[in-house]
This record gives structure tokens, sequence and C-alpha cells, in this order.
């Protein structure tokens, strides 16, 4: 079953990729290119390719159900993401980073600025430093442009093949799909290696140690989170070895590599490094609970779980009360986050957990009232809006829903998760108008164009609409067919733009 879906998954990204890479232009791109850093990867694949590869591969793993959405977990990922990149020097380059729903020890980079971090390799760091070290190397891939050079290493190479044969990789590898599945993507992208693809070359990985090393430091990490990491990885390696193919170890280790990376550490003199945060204990949790075996009774799991470990802290305690939630018994989830926040007031994740908490046990006017609350103390903080509104929605407030989200994601750029959700919240508000102009912003998220317009028109058609509705739409709609090929656009829009009549109308012409 799970072998027929990926094949599924695999085979409309592999098409979206062809199409993608063969002409399409993604929503939103820069078309500044890059400094050049002394390789041909500039003259044949830009930036903007790099983004519609890396945008498809994303979809694919969105569309597979392999993306974390959870708000808190993909708002501390995105933080700390932004914390480094900051300090990459490449003022050009826009990264997203997410979480892998994988429990394998793994994280890797995506054209365009994309990174992934799996599950497990988040659960894996002992601390906040040795997570940022991972994401420091993985960006210091992409400003290097690493994957642009693999992916044109070879000029017999097309592109749209190597495109493709990544998506394969990297969903393949992040999916869990079987050797069968795999060789069987493999061999539709006309077999190129997979090892020479997907690993990047041992000068490669060295350089991004160096620069990934002088990117944590730079940012307030310990500088001795990226060799730390690397020995946890060497422990593990042995068991990885064994469940994940050789040609999708994408981050080969040895005792030189490790070496080098504990000696540039030592050289990194007068770093200040900040106190690691608690949203990376906290975000861990979650990730324990998230990752609770389906089927099995979360509270019980993680107790079982916690008990293992040595320092123990009030994280954990915010762990167990998810676990009681996800276990269905919120109510004894309640005290635990209203003695947490108020010991701790300014904490967002202790407020947002005990308002989920009062809904599911039927709390409903505390609820909203600790959410209300809590909007007050983290105005548009995406996780504790997204809660809020859930909530909302349960207690039939679908408009007051649709009004805090809107005032949120004018201000806060939405991901295609949270645009999905709040054309949810429109249309059942009765704003259907506005639900599919939110949808057509779910869809260019996820470089649909043609979907948008679709959704753009379908807006437009409602009766009734406001004049400011209709600028706005028609604005969009515009805006979004620009950046269509003519070849990819409804016959009714490419009758629009090249001025034809419609088949049947105007006037007849005779011989």
């Amino acid at each position: 079953m799970r072998s027929s879906s990926f094949v599924a998954t695999l085979a409309g990204a592999l098409l979206a990729l062809a199409l993608f890479v063969a002409g399409n232009v993604a929503w939103g791109q820069a078309s500044e290119q890059l400094p050049d850093i002394g390789t041909p990867a500039n003259e044949s694949l830009t930036p903007e390719d790099e983004f519609r590869i890396g945008l498809m591969i994303v979809k694919g793993l969105r569309d597979a159900g392999q993306i974390e959405e959870d708000p808190e977990v993909t708002e501390y990922i995105e933080t700390v993401g932004a914390r480094l990149a900051s300090q990459a020097h490449d003022g050009s380059q826009h990264f997203q980073f997410f979480v892998v729903k994988d429990p394998r020890l793994n994280a890797f980079a995506l054209p365009g600025g994309f990174i992934g971090v799996n599950a497990g390799l988040l659960l894996a760091t002992a601390n906040e430093s040795e997570l940022a070290g991972v994401l420091a190397h993985e960006i210091a891939h992409v400003t290097q442009r690493h994957i642009a050079r693999r992916l044109m290493a070879s000029k017999r190479t097309n592109i749209v093949t190597t495109a493709a044969l990544l998506a394969a990789i990297i969903l393949g590898a992040t999916t869990g799909a079987s050797p069968d599945v795999m060789q069987g993507a493999i061999a539709a992208a006309q077999g190129i290696s997979a090892q020479q693809q997907i690993n990047f070359t041992r000068s490669n990985e060295y350089e991004a140690d160096r620069i990934g090393i002088g990117t944590l430091a730079a940012a307030g990490f310990d500088p001795n989170g990226v060799p730390s990491f690397f020995e946890t990885m060497g422990r593990q390696a042995g068991l990885a070895g064994s469940s994940v193919p050789e040609f999708l170890q994408t981050h080969p280790l040895s005792g030189s590599r490790i070496a080098e990376s504990r000696d540039r550490a030592r050289q990194m003199r007068d770093v200040k490094v900040e106190p690691e945060t608690l949203s990376y204990r906290l975000a861990r949790e979650r990730l324990r609970v998230l990752s609770a075996p389906q089927g099995t009774n979360a509270s019980a799991w993680y107790s079982n779980l916690v008990s293992t470990i040595r320092k123990q802290d009030e994280s954990h305690d915010y762990g167990r009360a998810l676990s009681l939630m996800a276990a269905d018994a919120p109510a004894e989830a309640v005290p635990i986050l209203m003695r947490l926040t108020q010991k701790y007031p300014s904490v967002m994740q202790y407020r947002s957990a005990l308002g989920q908490a009062q809904m599911q046990a039927g709390q409903q006017r505390e609820s909203l009232q600790t959410f209300a609350r809590a909007l007050e103390l983290f105005p548009r903080n995406v996780p504790v809006t997204v809660r809020y509104a859930e909530s909302l929605l349960r207690a039939g407030q679908a408009r007051r829903a649709h009004e805090i989200l809107l005032d949120l994601f004018n201000n806060v750029p939405p991901t295609p998760n949270q645009a999905r959700f709040i054309a949810l919240a429109a249309n059942t508000a009765g704003d259907v108008a506005d639900a599919y102009s939110y949808m057509a912003e779910y869809h260019i998220l996820s470089g649909d164009l043609v979907l948008a317009i679709n959704q753009l028109q379908l807006a437009l058609a409602v009766p009734q609409i406001s004049d400011v509705q209709r600028a706005r739409y028609e604005a969009r709609l515009a805006e979004v067919r620009e950046y269509v090929p003519k070849n990819r656009l409804p016959d009714e829009v490419r009758r629009e733009r090249t001025g034809q009549q419609r088949p049947g109308t105007g006037t007849q012409r005779t011989r």
C-alpha cells in the first residue's frame, strides 16, 4: 500500500519537475544572479532553476504527508534557521527550513535554499548548538552552490533528468520506499548513478564544515556543536547503515573529518555563546509526542521513554501534558499546563497548549479566554494565532477565526498549510470568494500556478463580491498570469492574453 502511494506521488513529482525545469517561472522569485564562484553553474543552472527544482521536491514531500506541519515546531526550526542564515553572507539567497516526519538521523539541502531536518535528527541532538551546527552545514552547501555544481558536473546529463533523479532520491529516502520502488524510480530517471548525483564531493563536505562552523559561531552558538554532533552521527552510523542503502548516505564521515572540525572549532576564539533557548527543549518534547507510534498509548509510551533520560527538567512536564492530550486525557493535562503557565507566564508554548487542552476537555469558555490573553501577550504570533483560530472554529466562531488569521497573514507570510487553513476558516464563515483566493495562495506557495489561476477565476465568479475584492483578485490574477508560459495557461486565459475570440463567437469570416 505504502509503496504504491509513493510511486504515484513520485511520478507526479517527477512530471512536475520536468514541466517546471523545462519552462515554468516560479512565482515571486527574483531574477538576480548570485556572485560568480568560479564554476559554470550560473551559466547552466540559474538560481530560478534551482528554486523550481527545490520547490517541487518539497511539494512532493508535502503531498506525501512527510512534512511536519505542527505550528510550534515549524516556528522553532524557522527561527533557528533564520538566525543562522542572517550570518551566511549571501543576502540574495532565501532559505526555507522544515522538519520531516522521519525517525532516522538525517538532514539535507535542496536546490533553491530548502533545508529539511528529520525529526529523528533533532531528537538525537544533545543541545541546541548541535542542531544549529547541522543547519549551518546545510546552509553552507546552498551558499556555495554545491548542489548546482553537482547537478551540472556532467555536461552530457540533461538537467530535467538530473533534477528528476534528485527528486526520486530525496523523496525515496524520506518516505521509506522499498528498494524495488527506489530502483524503479532511478531507472525511470535513465539510470544515472544516484551516488554520483546526490553525494557531495569530499571537498564540498569539508568546505561546508569550515563555513558552517564560522556561521555557527557568528550566530552565537557553540562552534563545538559541529564536531560534537559528527561524533553522534559516527556512533549511530552502524545502525543507519543497516537500514538505508549506501548511496543514500549523504554525509560520509571519517576520523580525519571529525578531527579537522574539532580543530577548527577550537580556533574560534572570543565567541559569545548565547544561552540555549527553552524553545529548543520544548520543540524536542513536541516531536517526542508527535513521533509516538500509531496505535500506542501516547502517555504511557512517553512516560517510559522519558524515564530513560538522565537529565530531567520541566520541559518534560510539558511533554507529559502533550502526551496526555494525545491519549484523550486532556483534563489531566490542564492542571500541569496551568502550573507551568502560572510559573512561566512569558512562555508562549505553555499558554497555547493550555488553551488546546481546555478546549479538548470541553472547557470552551476557559480555552477562549486563555487564547485571548495569549494573543494580547504575543500579538501576531503564528502558533498562538493558529491555535486560537482552531479553538474558535470548534466554538462556532468562524468569522472571528477568519479575522485573526487574516490579520496575521497580512503581516506574516503563511506556509502552504496555513494558507489552506485560512481558506477553511473563510469558507466556514461564509466568505466564499476569499476562501477561493486563499486557496489560490496555497497553490502559488506550492508552485502550481495554473490551479492558482483557476481559484482566482472562481473567486471573481462569486456573486456580489465588493469592488475592493474584485480589484484585489484581478490584480493578483494578472500578476500570476505573467509567470505562466502561454502553453501552460488554461484556454480561456490564453485567449484573453493573445486577443483571440472564443470559438463560435464574434464576426464570422467568409471565403
